[in-house]
């Protein structure tokens, strides 16, 4: 094999440069194939047949499978438009991602004589960016879109070989099989998806007469920065950890991604994240949960990464003990026309809906009436002052779509494609409130940057401003805010102009400010200032559409093209449950379900062990006795006690063992379970009176 691809690298050269002249040529042109064959830049031992370079493989396969002319000067074959325009449609996602990119490398290579091309996984050219020195090439090439470059059809070159190979390949001038091709210079990189699939080739081509061995690397590292972006973009809706063995290197593209289903079980995750893992399968990590791999839970994620700001937190392999540095990101939702046209005229809309694991709503306010008489009012009130300038103050407990009904009352504004720029006042420290607030100047204080930042104030000029969580701002940083908010102006850190402000303001709280004012923690001006207009979301449990609403999130959480429906008697047992974590709490069930359905119908049994246990289940038996239920209670319980008992309905069982995994999660503290439930103490002791709830000691009632 090895004799037969000699004479025929001969042949190639004997063809390309007119030396086969005489049949002693022969002989000189096979030694000739033999030396190139043991220098080329493949590497190796070339000369062994066992480990054939990868130019030298080509060529056999090209010579022995495709049976190809190298001197062969057919015309490019090009699939029709039809057939391109389907391929590109295909690659939709990854396209719009990759064009971003080939237009960054395209920038570094210019003036190269180099044109950046991405093909299909059958090497068809969907896109390119050609170098105007190039354009002799690609006419004489065929290097245009629709044009089949796989090895079969255009022999040994940078696009089908990789292709082949799945691995990076540069091949310079005569490498190339076929004639026509020898004076290109190719570098090309495979780019793979999530689930190890090789989906496209981004290939840098150009007329040089040297190999740029600098040119392959930069195509290697679009190609990194295609896979991590698309997977980002791709698992959006879900939670993504991401992590280096470096701190400064979380957030570039060497760092790895894991995506994380809301049970913490792995999803997905880059090649990066295998590599960093010392993994060789992506079979070896999917379908893990998190705390198998590193040594903290899904939930001490979370709570870090909110508490540290969404700044890297050290984490420590379980299997090794190595170290890496993690931030995990909340699941955003998809957005509207409107909130994706303001995202892409303004960047750091993006930036900061990612570091608050913000769930923008796809939807307007009429969307959100579902038959709640007192969601209806709430709607039916801020229309009235749509388009009046007053400020809003959302009320209600955590979870209940504070931030949802904000960007639906921006949506549904006349400044919707205008910015919406939501902060969390509770997950930034608070020595960077105010430069996020009011942004800085280029050397405002030491280790600012260089560029200086526009604040969140500046950033929503013209359309809306969220504050979340407003009830946790700083005081030092309330007097500053209220300022602004009457005089309508910014002045930067370090500035010295102000900059006059058009902003709708929209705050948001589940904390009692009244009682904030009393206790000397919030300021009663702000506090006036901020309640224009203060409407409180109901709860879930509260909501009389409870049964639409569920079908609606149902709907949202679906795969485009494939919705799924909810049977009569699972949308009876969801409705009984109490949801103490509301929309929230409802949105993850429903996205779990939808993620392990077996079909597109889910029933009961699709619900999780822990929600089927809490409820007795439709048309079926009650559960037997579990474990929380017994909380509080004597290990054996005399009969008469027993049958004393009242017999609690499915909704009132529910709500025992909600309130009494709160009671367990706060060690039976009463005020601070009161707290965080949002009700009086007196209410709570009712509830637990009512349902049968009995403390394991007196002494824990505090």
């Amino acid at each position: 094999m090895l004799k037969a691809a000699a004479e025929h690298i001969k042949r190639v050269h004997s063809v390309v440069h007119g030396r086969l002249t005489s049949p002693h040529a022969h002989e000189n042109a096979s030694s000739r194939a033999l030396d190139l064959m043991s220098s080329s830049p493949g590497g190796g031992a070339i000369g062994d047949s066992a480990t054939p370079n990868r130019i030298t493989r080509s060529w056999i396969r090209c010579l022995q499978e495709y049976k190809l002319d190298p001197g062969a000067c057919n015309d490019p074959e090009v699939v029709s438009s039809t057939d391109l325009r389907e391929r590109q449609e295909r690659l939709t996602d990854m396209q719009s991602v990759a064009k971003v990119e080939m237009a960054n490398l395209y920038q570094q290579l210019a003036g190269s004589g180099y044109a950046i091309i991405l093909t299909d996984r059958d090497g068809v050219l969907l896109n390119y960016f050609g170098d105007p020195a190039f354009t002799h090439a690609a006419s004489k090439t065929g290097l245009m879109p629709g044009a089949v470059w796989s090895e079969r059809v255009q022999g040994t070159n940078g696009m089908g070989t990789c292709l082949f190979e799945r691995r990076p390949v540069t091949v310079h001038q005569d490498e190339h099989y076929l004639s026509r091709n020898i004076g290109l210079s190719c570098a090309a990189a495979p780019i793979f998806d999530h689930d190890g699939e090789l989906v496209a080739v981004l290939d840098a081509s150009g007329e040089s007469h040297l190999a740029q061995q600098h040119t392959l690397a930069l195509v290697n590292m679009s190609v990194q920065m295609i896979e991590n972006r698309v997977f980002l973009q791709q698992f959006r809706h879900e939670y993504i950890l991401r992590f280096h063995n470096r701190s400064e290197f979380v957030g570039t593209l060497s760092e790895g991604a894991i995506a994380l289903s809301v049970t913490g079980k792995v999803l997905a995750a880059t090649r990066c994240a295998l590599f960093q893992l010392g993994l060789n399968e992506r079979s070896e990590i999917v379908g893990r949960d998190i705390a198998e791999l590193f040594n903290i839970t899904f939930c001490g994620l979370i709570d870090s990464s909110v508490k540290k700001a969404f700044h890297p937190i050290p984490v420590f392999e379980a299997r090794s003990g190595a170290r890496f540095f993690a931030v995990m990101y909340q699941p955003t939702a998809s957005t509207t026309s409107a909130t994706i046209s303001a995202s892409r005229a303004n960047p750091n809309l993006r930036a900061s809906a990612a570091a608050n694991g913000a769930a923008p709503a796809a939807t307007t306010l009429d969307a959100l009436q579902l038959g709640d008489p007192s969601m209806a009012a709430n709607i039916h009130t801020v229309k009235r002052v749509l388009e009046r300038n007053v400020a809003i103050l959302l009320q209600g407990e955590t979870g209940t779509g504070k931030e949802r009904f904000a960007r639906a009352i921006h949506l549904s504004s006349a400044h919707a494609t205008r910015p919406f720029v939501a902060i969390n006042c509770a997950a930034i420290p608070e020595a960077l409130i105010e430069s996020e607030l009011f942004g800085y100047r280029s050397g405002a204080f030491t280790g600012a940057s260089k560029d200086g930042q526009r604040g969140k104030l500046l950033q929503a000029n013209g359309g809306t401003l969220f504050l979340d969580e407003i009830g946790d701002m700083p005081l030092a940083l309330q007097a500053r805010l209220l300022r602004v908010l009457e005089e309508r102006e910014v002045t930067a850190l370090g500035g010295e102009a102000p900059i006059k402000l058009d902003i709708h303001l929209i705050s948001a709280t589940h904390c009692d400010l009244q009682k904030k004012i009393g206790n000397g923690e919030f300021r009663s001006d702000l506090y006036y200032r901020l309640q224009g207009l203060t409407l409180t979301l109901p709860p879930l449990r509260e909501r009389a559409d409870r049964r639409a609403l569920i079908r609606q999130l149902a709907t949202e959480e679906s795969e485009a093209g494939s919705p799924v429906e909810l049977d009569d008697h699972l949308l009876a047992l969801l409705e009984r449950q109490p949801w103490p974590g509301n929309l929230r709490q409802l949105r993850h069930l429903l996205r779990t379900m939808i993620a392990l359905r077996d079909t597109d119908c889910l029933t009961q049994r699709d619900l999780p062990a822990e929600y089927r246990a809490s409820v007795q289940m439709v048309g079926g038996p009650p559960p037997g006795p579990l474990p929380h239920e017994r909380i509080g209670m004597p290990e054996a319980a005399p009969a008469a006690e027993a049958k004393a008992m009242p017999r609690l309905n499915p909704l009132e069982s529910a709500e025992r063992l909600a309130l009494l995994t709160e009671l367990e999660r706060r060690d039976w503290n009463l005020s601070g379970v009161a707290r965080a439930l949002g009700i009086s103490r007196n209410t709570l002791y009712r509830k637990l009176q009512r349902l049968d709830i009995k403390p394991r000691d007196k002494s824990l009632f505090h």
